[in-house]
């Protein structure tokens, strides 16, 4: 958490707000997250105009003329917008950044401090060969992303289908939790190897997928512990959850109990008699 309905939502939530205006400064009070901040943001970005805001994966990415500043949620991240710039509240413990504009400010919550922000210049080449996003998946809304490119990703595969979605080599941003729901809704067992997955049911599963994380992002998103977007709101889209987190309640569709197993010490929620 969060995952890419969260992100997409705090894209979504910030981009208006922040998108064609300049950044007045930025305020670092501890870059000490996942990998440090890079020092001297302040000079380089200040005065400088965001260009636009967009999303790979999980990775936010705020666009200005000399590079794109990388952010990324963590586990517990958060980045909200606060209208009043010149009169901002105060910080607490956990408010690590704020990127003030003309008209509002971004600032940067973490508790776990497991999330980053991170500078690409535009002379290093495009965003996307930054290390971590040039071996990503393809995005779950593309036009590449179907059945077709599902099948071919998966043949020869003995992983666990699960398993599979969560590496983000063959499709990008399917968490633990979006996973599972996804599972459920093309029927399909998340031990089974996802090599022996048929081309019908990879089909299913592109659908599933796509539906998923589109009902997820229309919700809000999840919110789990820590999660809110942009304006301060919960997300409520785990009222709508048939598996994940639902060990032992009855199934939505069938009535079994829905079952909880672990996988690669993550913990996988599904149907015995939905998914086969």
């Amino acid at each position: 958490m969060p995952e890419l309905p969260e992100v997409e939502v705090t894209r979504r939530g910030i981009a208006p707000h922040v998108a064609g205006t300049r950044v007045a400064r930025i305020d670092v009070r501890n870059g000490s997250l996942r990998w440090p901040v890079p020092a001297g943001l302040d000079a380089l970005l200040r005065g400088e105009t965001l260009i636009d805001v967009t999303r790979r994966g999980k990775y936010l990415l705020l666009e200005y003329a000399p590079g794109w500043l990388l952010v990324h949620l963590g586990m517990t991240g958060t980045l909200r917008v606060l209208p009043e710039p010149n009169a901002l509240p105060a910080a607490g413990v956990h408010d690590h950044i704020d990127l003030v504009f003309e008209r509002c400010a971004l600032r940067y919550r973490d508790p776990r401090r497991f999330g980053a922000v991170l500078f690409h210049p535009r002379t290093s080449g495009d965003v996307l060969l930054h290390p971590l996003l040039a071996n990503l998946g393809v995005e779950p809304f593309s036009d590449e992303f179907d059945g077709n490119w599902l099948y071919a990703g998966t043949r020869g595969r003995s992983v666990a289908i699960k398993q599979a979605l969560l590496a983000g080599s063959i499709v990008v941003g399917v968490g633990n939790i979006y996973a599972s729901e996804s599972l459920f809704r093309a029927g399909i067992h998340p031990r089974l190897a996802a090599g022996k997955l048929s081309r019908p049911r990879c089909e299913k599963l592109a659908v599933a997928v796509r539906e998923t994380l589109a009902a997820a992002i229309e919700k809000g998103g999840s919110t789990l512990r820590d999660f809110v977007g942009s304006d301060g709101k919960s997300g409520y889209f785990q009222l709508e959850y048939f598996v994940y987190d639902r060990a032992g309640q009855l199934c939505r569709v069938c009535g079994t109990p829905i079952r909880q197993i672990v996988q690669q010490q993550r913990s996988t929620f599904f149907c015995p008699h939905c998914q086969k």
